[in-house]
């Protein structure tokens, strides 16, 4: 039994790295065009950016976006802490805690 979900554990890790991770060994054996290099240049910022402000909008299909009031202002002292020191951790704590607290104040 206790192999079984080892064998299943595995499989799930692999499944999950193996197409995160390949498309680096295969892009450090090629050469890029330099076009190609600053398109690539700008993706991870593309990325987290539609990660922000998707978890900062609510999207019906009938109506416009809608602005989630708590996310952004916990936004705030997140943003000014990631300007302010630029380390991840300190990010990720100021945001957590920040939601923590709207959600204890707001009950």
């Amino acid at each position: 039994m206790m192999s079984n979900y080892l064998i299943l554990l595995i499989g799930c890790g692999l499944v999950t790295w193996i197409p995160r991770i390949l498309p680096f060994v295969f892009a450090k054996k090629l050469v890029f065009p330099e076009k190609v290099k600053l398109f690539l240049d700008y993706l991870p910022l593309c990325i987290l950016a539609a990660l922000f402000f998707q978890s900062l909008l609510i999207s019906d299909d009938h109506l416009l976006p809608q602005l989630k009031l708590e996310e952004v202002i916990a936004c705030i002292p997140t943003l000014l802490v990631g300007i302010r020191t630029k380390d991840l951790m300190k990010i990720v704590i100021t945001g957590v805690v920040t939601m923590a607290l709207i959600r204890l104040i707001a009950g």
